[in-house]
């Protein structure tokens, strides 16, 4: 299946979702050189597509940046937004191995693209509220758009998704709670207290009370070497005892042949002390 807009013709590589409100695909635009992949989204209720329209003439502007095409196919409205390679937050962050200062900048970087999305927040609600958050190799955080409408309410706010990222960023932050970190005990007080309505507070909240490295003490910075650095002294022990091991069967194999360690005594005998010279043997 192909959607072709005035600009693009998006093959269908893909079906990820299917319902009666939308449906999304992954899409490769064959009439490009590149053969770009895409995201794309298409709307067939009828209600929710006037809903989306309503919405997307406020926030033209804004949105530029985050959605490559909008346009009608065959009764429907379809969204294009870029596609990126899929690392969902919840597989691959690994708060349990990481330490306090890298859970609390994934934390920041994870507000920063929330922020920096330049969507209209009723659409942002769904991608928090579906998980829609992926995590980089570099610690970096990006939405993904592989939405479903199903949910949409265009009432959502800025304070309905500031809520829902607080309560995102409290769950990265939870594998620390037991080191009583800063930032997880005042975010737990302010979503008790329903304080977030703004973006802006919840990531000056975390900024502030975040850990640096020059904060941390020493045994601190330890720890959090030891778990950044921990496969790799693992690995080395590993080779280590597997060396030690093949000598020590060597000299018990030599042992049992020749009823002494030739070559042990040739290298540990190899200096003989006579008074207080050492004369080559």
């Amino acid at each position: 299946m192909i959607y072709q807009s005035q600009n693009r013709e998006l093959e269908v590589v893909k079906m990820t979702r299917s319902n009666a409100v939308n449906d999304v695909c992954i899409c490769r635009d064959v009439s490009s050189p590149a053969e770009d992949f895409y995201t794309v989204i298409a709307v067939k209720d009828h209600g929710t597509v006037k809903q989306l329209l309503s919405i997307f003439e406020q926030a033209e502007i804004r949105m530029k940046e985050r959605i490559i095409d909008t346009f009608s196919w065959n009764g429907q409205f379809v969204l294009v937004f870029p596609y990126s390679q899929e690392r969902s937050l919840s597989r691959f962050y690994m708060g349990d191995s990481y330490p306090l200062a890298r859970c609390e900048e994934i934390c920041i970087n994870f507000l920063i693209a929330c922020i920096d999305c330049r969507l209209p927040w009723s659409v942002l609600y769904l991608i928090l509220d579906q998980g829609q958050v992926n995590l980089s190799s570099g610690n970096d955080v990006y939405l993904g758009y592989q939405i479903d409408f199903s949910d949409f309410d265009p009432e959502r706010g800025e304070g309905d998704c500031t809520e829902r990222a607080a309560v995102l960023a409290r769950r990265m932050l939870e594998p620390k709670a037991s080191e009583k970190a800063v930032s997880y005990i005042l975010l737990e007080k302010r979503i008790a207290n329903e304080s977030y309505q703004r973006f802006t507070d919840l990531y000056r909240d975390i900024r502030i009370a975040a850990t640096s490295e020059e904060k941390r003490g020493i045994i601190a910075r330890i720890k959090a070497a030891y778990a950044r650095h921990k496969d790799t002294l693992f690995a080395i022990l590993l080779r280590l005892s597997v060396v030690l091991a093949i000598i020590a069967l060597a000299a018990f194999i030599t042992q049992l042949l020749f009823g002494d360690v030739v070559w042990l005594a040739f290298l540990f005998n190899h200096f003989k002390v006579i008074g207080t010279e050492l004369l080559y043997k």
